[in-house]
C-alpha cells in the first residue's frame, strides 16, 4: 500500500515502544497503511530494525526513554520537526515483570515507566497535535491486568488499572477539541515480555516452559496467545474513521480471558 493511498496516508502518527513486541507490530502496520511513523524507544539498533520492517514508508527515529521528561520533550519536539503536527499517538512503551517488597522492589520503576511515562507522552503529543477539526487519537496500551490482580505484581497491576482512569479523565478533557483518547487492555500476546513471564511461572513452579504455558493457556477460553499484529489492527480501527465515536473505552483482545 502506497503513502498516498493508505487508510492512515498523510497522517503523522507517534508511536513509542517501538523497539519490539506490540509496538512494532502497531508501527509496522500503521506504515504500511500510509501513515508518517515517528519510531520512539530507548534501544537504537532495535529501532533501525522496526524501520526496515516498515519498509520504504517514512519512518523517523529517536531515542526516548519514557523515564525522563527530558527525554520525552526532545524526541517528540524531533518528531515533530521531522514529520510537522502529530495526528495520534500510540502510548506502547512499558516495563512488565513483578515486584517483591524489600530493598529490590521494583514498584517505584514500574509505575513511573507505564503510567507517569505515558502520562508525559500524553502532553508532549498534546502541545504539537495537528489541528482539527478532524478527529485526533491517543491510543495507550494497557493490559488484562488492569482488569483483576496477581499476586507479586502490585506495579505492573496498580500501573496498568491506572491507565484506565487516566484514559477517561483525558478523553473528558480532551472531548471538546475532538480529540478521542482510548486504551487497549491485550491478555496473552506472544511477544518477549509474555514469554518472560512465562518463565518466571515455569521457574516458580518447578515446572518447564511448556507445561508454564500449557496452564497460563487453560484460562484462556480460545486457548491461545494473540497475535501482535491483532492489536496493530485493533489499534488502527482506533484511528479510523469508524471509531470516530468512540472515546474513553478500554478495549479487552485477550481470548475471552476477562469479560466484563
Amino acid at each position: 500500500m502506497s503513502l498516498n493511498s493508505g487508510p492512515q496516508a498523510g497522517r503523522h502518527v507517534v508511536v513509542t515502544g517501538a523497539s519490539s513486541g506490540i509496538g512494532r507490530a502497531i508501527a509496522v502496520r500503521l506504515a504500511t497503511e500510509g501513515a508518517r511513523v515517528s519510531l520512539l524507544a530507548r534501544r537504537e539498533p532495535d529501532l533501525r530494525e522496526t524501520a526496515r520492517l516498515c519498509g520504504s514508508n517514512p519512518t523517523f527515529r529517536a531515542r526516548c526513554d519514557v523515564g525522563s521528561a527530558t527525554s520525552i520533550d526532545a524526541a517528540f519536539a524531533a518528531a515533530a520537526q521531522a514529520f510537522g503536527p502529530i495526528h495520534a499517538l500510540v502510548a506502547a512503551a512499558g516495563v512488565g515483570g513483578g515486584n517483591a517488597p524489600g530493598d529490590d522492589d521494583r514498584f517505584d520503576l514500574i509505575v513511573a515507566t507505564n503510567l507517569t511515562g505515558t502520562y508525559r507522552c500524553l502532553r508532549a503529543a498534546q502541545r504539537h497535535l495537528a489541528p482539527g477539526p478532524e478527529p485526533r487519537q491517543m491510543v495507550l496500551i494497557s493490559s488484562i491486568l488492569a482488569r483483576f490482580g496477581v499476586p507479586g505484581y502490585t506495579g505492573y497491576c496498580a500501573s496498568k488499572a491506572a491507565l484506565l482512569g487516566l484514559t477517561r479523565a483525558l478523553a473528558l478533557e480532551l472531548a471538546g477539541e475532538n480529540v478521542l483518547v482510548n486504551a487497549i487492555c491485550p491478555g496473552w500476546v506472544d511477544t518477549a515480555m509474555a514469554w518472560e513471564g512465562i518463565d518466571g511461572m515455569a521457574k516458580g513452579m518447578g515446572i518447564t516452559r511448556e507445561d508454564a504455558h500449557r496452564i497460563a493457556m487453560s484460562a484462556v477460553p480460545l486457548g491461545r496467545m494473540g497475535k501482535p499484529e491483532e492489536v496493530a489492527g485493533l489499534v488502527s480501527f482506533l484511528l479510523g474513521p469508524d471509531a470516530a465515536n468512540m472515546t474513553g473505552q478500554g478495549l479487552d483482545p485477550n481470548g475471552g480471558a476477562w469479560m466484563g
